[in-house]
């Protein structure tokens, strides 16, 4: 495939290559259909952005406090500190940081920042944060206009369960530029206090986009001229014989199971990682970073010839 042309995207939607023609995948074919738009989906996705702006959210971790207070001090209502012992000098960092935001501030022992913060490791400072508004719709919308003339990059995770996977995934789609990471609002892990220190200051820069149906949303990309490249273990072409250049959505399945049925029909182009030792996958979180920044390498590298 050229560097500097992309070819048109088949008119069906489905994979463009062979490898998605060939026996289904076992670890897809247990994902099971999703239900196309309708009005019980928008439905369910007014009543979720109800409760969400409901239920209280914390942050909890030096780095995800920090962060917070840094990027986006209007969300953090208040915050809970040890007053001394591990960590003091980081600690006295973050109230300098909420004293300066004009955030409330209270001292607090470990029994109540761990009840705080459920029972989690918390480094002795928790805080109160307003969950990010707006309906998935408007901030897929918000982040590709951000983008303006520039080739985005976007990340789906079909189902992605694991916190600590999600965590990881955010904190490498922060570092690669991402525009976005796009999850199933269903059968997936959210945005969790979990999720947010293991992401270590990501989760509140990068925006995670629960939709309620990921097919529709993945058509609609599509219609939007994103290219979208899911990962699959059989597949022949490699991660590294595409082009990431432009305007791309990369696509990875859930621990142990991949892409559900319509998420890989839905992608242009399926490609592997290439392994070289005994193991045969790997990580999901691992498995994004090593797309992520092979997107990272072509663009950089192109922008280099570009100005020769």
């Amino acid at each position: 495939m050229s560097r500097n042309e992309r070819p048109a995207r088949p008119r069906g939607g489905g994979p463009r290559d062979a490898d998605a023609h060939q026996g289904a995948n076992p670890r897809v074919a247990r994902g099971g259909p999703e239900r196309h738009g309708s009005h019980r989906d928008h439905d369910e996705s007014r009543r979720a952005r109800a409760n969400a702006a409901t239920q209280p959210s914390v942050a909890y971790g030096i780095h995800a406090v920090r962060a917070l207070l840094t990027r986006h001090p209007h969300r953090v209502r208040q915050l809970w500190l040890r007053e001394e012992g591990e960590s003091a000098s980081r600690l006295q960092k973050l109230r300098r940081l909420a004293l300066a935001a004009g955030v409330a501030t209270h001292v607090a022992v470990d029994d109540e920042l761990d009840r705080l913060a459920g029972g989690e490791r918390h480094q002795g400072a928790v805080a109160d944060v307003i969950p990010r508004a707006g309906d998935p719709e408007t901030q897929l919308e918000e982040a590709l206009e951000a983008l303006g003339d520039t080739p985005g990059l976007l990340l789906v995770l079909d189902g992605v369960t694991d916190p600590h996977n999600l965590g990881a995934c955010l904190r490498s789609a922060d570092a690669a530029g991402v525009a976005a990471v796009i999850v199933p609002r269903d059968r997936a892990a959210g945005l969790t206090p979990v999720v947010r220190k293991v992401a270590a200051g990501a989760a509140d820069n990068v925006p995670l986009i629960a939709v309620v149906n990921l097919a529709r949303t993945l058509r609609e990309l599509k219609e939007r001229g994103l290219w979208l490249v899911g990962t699959a273990d059989e597949a022949q072409r490699t991660l590294y014989d595409v082009d990431l250049t432009g305007p791309t959505v990369l696509v990875m399945g859930s621990e142990g199971e991949g892409m559900r049925r319509l998420t890989r029909e839905a992608c242009d182009e399926l490609v592997s990682i290439p392994m070289a030792g005994a193991a045969e996958s790997l990580n999901v979180s691992v498995a994004a970073g090593v797309a992520l920044f092979e997107a990272v390498r072509q663009r950089r590298a192109l922008r280099l010839t570009d100005r020769e």
